[in-house]
């Protein structure tokens, strides 16, 4: 089936002009599908992987509507929220590549100790930039300070809602609210559905059409391993996988963060350059980590699954799933984060006994058995594969997902998109 091209949608020139230069011919599905939903003005739900082109998917018809005119000079007209300080400086670019042709000014609210930086910020709220991109955090920060006014905003955008409210923003996004008008298009986007994100759905959105995207598979360039074996042979494993050549670029994920904080341990006690990634560091830390790991200085990070849909490097080497993710969608996440940008990658997977029904349940979602590599001899015996007959099965229900693309924007300039013509769909 072909894909949609982006002039076959009602968008206004403006846009059309910047998708042009920026070399953008065809929709992604998400795009195709809800687009032409947020033109006409509907509350929008979006379930979508990363990648999919969801920052494109709200930005676009946004400008669209923004160049078109008709609303307030000098007001703020749409708030993008961001979990991370991170995928607000990415949606920031996006937005000055699609409003290069439009006259729609955009400023990004995302913190730092920088004074100067919090005047810049406080300079393009007061001044009323039509969109503002912020984390949750640094725009209560400015809204305490009593010189933002809200009551005028058409569009309020979550990007990453499930990673917001994993990293505790609940409260943060609920009282952002109360200075927004009530009448308003509230488009939310998340990779996964679990209960509190339905339940926040129902709070702020309105007769919201849903968007959702089936599973895609993992890159066929991915290599897939796994080892079968005890709970007590993973970290071993590790230490012979890392016994002849150092590891570069890996990420291990745990799925808690208890055990990320064990398993961090653990390594280091191995001499091994280890830094974690978890909810409870704060925003300034994990953007030091992320830094050293760009860098080299760390070369093995372990992270929790709200990490897995927030890095953005291209050269990761190896994704180990230290335990076996909940769900295919978890694992496609996870794994996703290696063979990016036209290099290859490896993902290993440790299945211990009481998770070898879940992985099983992966397998049958990808269509096919991943390679067992054998346990080494040093560690002693390792169970049999035995999927149907293993204890504490474990798998829970298959997760929805959300997810989106994202664009940015920061300089004082107006962009447009126009409308489609389609309706929602699940995929």
């Amino acid at each position: 089936m072909r894909n949609m091209k982006f002039t076959e949608l009602n968008l206004e020139d403006s846009v059309l002009d910047a998708l042009d230069a920026m070399n953008f011919r065809e929709c992604t599905p998400i795009q195709e599908q809800t687009i032409p939903v947020i033109l006409e003005g509907h509350d929008l739900i979006g379930v979508a992987q990363t990648g999919t082109g969801k920052t494109a998917a709200y930005l676009l018809p946004i400008l669209n509507q923004l160049s078109k005119g008709g609303y307030p000079e000098d007001a703020i007209n749409c708030i993008v929220m961001s979990p991370t300080r991170e995928l607000a400086m990415q949606i920031d670019q996006q937005m000055e590549g699609f409003s290069y042709f439009m006259p729609v000014s955009s400023v990004a609210v995302y913190g730092g100790n920088d004074g100067i930086r919090f005047e810049q910020e406080k300079k393009g709220l007061t001044l009323g930039a039509d969109v503002v991109i912020a984390t949750p955090g640094r725009l209560i920060s400015h809204l305490s300070l009593g010189y933002v006014d809200l009551s005028k905003v058409s569009f309020f955008i979550l990007d990453e809602a499930d990673r917001m409210l994993d990293m505790g923003f609940s409260d943060d996004i609920m009282q952002i609210i109360k200075y927004l008008p009530k009448e308003r298009q509230t488009i939310m986007f998340s990779a996964t559905m679990p209960e509190k994100i339905q339940q926040l759905a129902k709070t702020i959105l309105n007769n919201p059409v849903e968007v959702k995207l089936a599973v895609s598979k993992p890159a066929e360039k991915i290599i897939q391993a796994a080892y079968i074996c005890y709970e007590a042979q993973k970290l071993g494993i590790i230490q012979s996988l890392f016994k002849e050549q150092k590891p570069e670029r890996v990420i291990v994920f745990a799925s808690s963060k208890l055990k990320v904080k064990e398993v961090t341990k653990a390594l280091k006690r191995l001499n091994l350059n280890v830094g974690e990634m978890h909810s409870d560091l704060e925003q300034s830390q994990r953007d030091e980590i992320m830094h050293e790991f760009r860098n080299g200085r760390v070369n093995l990070l372990v992270a929790t699954d709200i990490v897995a849909r927030g890095i953005d490097i291209d050269d990761i080497r190896l994704v180990i799933n230290y335990d076996v993710p909940h769900d295919s969608e978890d694992y496609v996440h996870r794994i996703g984060r290696t063979a990016r940008a036209n290099n290859d990658g490896c993902a290993i997977t440790f299945v211990s006994e009481n998770e070898q029904m879940r992985f099983k349940q992966i397998e049958d979602f990808l269509g096919k058995a991943i390679y067992k590599i054998p346990v080494p001899e040093e560690l002693g015996e390792a169970p049999a594969y035995a999927p149907r007959t293993s204890k504490n099965p474990g798998g829970r229900h298959k997760k929805k997902s959300f997810s989106r693309n994202k664009s940015n924007g920061n300089k004082w300039k107006k962009k447009g998109n126009a409308s489609l013509d389609s309706r929602t769909t699940k995929a």
